[in-house]
């Protein structure tokens, strides 16, 4: 259980009000630090090789300017490129909203000392309020906490598990996250609730 806890408080996680192409939105923000030099950990965020196997498959034109997609989940333009400290893409799931700027997702990989790396990844979005409402900064908080296990175990040449208790907890600390950035206990605590029952819904019985 102790190690449970270490990996999800190896995340530091801030959620703020920021804008994006002239509009208001939601930002999640996720920093992390991985025993791997920044070289590595940018190769491992950038290869299409490697990316396949903690993330996901990637085609495209992995360059500036050019478009990528990762299958079965996000696609969008490489906004931004300075290896081996600086990505940003805008990340579209799903349908785009007309009017509406993409979302974006930016990587920040500052050396940390020892060999070390600090991975800072920032999801920012102009957000349904309904939807902001009922799920919260979880909806995209959870899935990230678990890229970044995965990528920890690539890093470290073993293979991520999904656990539900990782999930939960991760859940909790996106609550913890909510209500620090000035949102009401009871509505952090209900959106957390909903993202959980999203992500790890209780086992049925057999």
């Amino acid at each position: 259980m102790s190690e449970l806890v270490d990996r999800i408080n190896a995340v530091r996680r801030e959620v703020v009000t920021t804008a994006i192409g002239g509009h208001e939105g939601k930002a999640v923000i996720l920093r992390r630090r991985y025993d791997s030099p920044a070289a590595d950990v940018w190769n491992a965020c950038t290869s299409p090789e490697r990316l396949a196997r903690w993330l996901a498959p990637v085609s495209g034109e992995l360059r500036l300017g050019g478009a990528y997609e990762l299958e079965g989940n996000a696609r969008g333009e490489v906004l931004a490129c300075q290896e081996p400290t600086l990505l940003r893409v805008s990340w579209i799931y799903g349908e785009e909203i007309p009017g509406t700027p993409a979302p974006e997702v930016t990587l920040r990989l500052p050396p940390d000392g020892d060999g070390a790396t600090l991975l800072e990844l920032e999801h920012v979005a102009v957000v349904d309020p309904e939807f902001w409402d009922r799920y919260g900064p979880g909806a995209v908080g959870v899935g990230w906490d678990l890229a970044l296990i995965g990528l920890e175990a690539h890093l470290g040449g073993t293979e991520a598990k999904e656990e539900r208790e990782f999930i939960l907890g991760s859940a909790e600390r996106w609550r913890a996250a909510h209500e620090a950035s000035g949102a009401d206990a009871a509505e952090a605590e209900r959106s957390a609730a909903n993202t959980a029952a999203f992500y790890a819904p209780e086992p049925q019985e057999s």
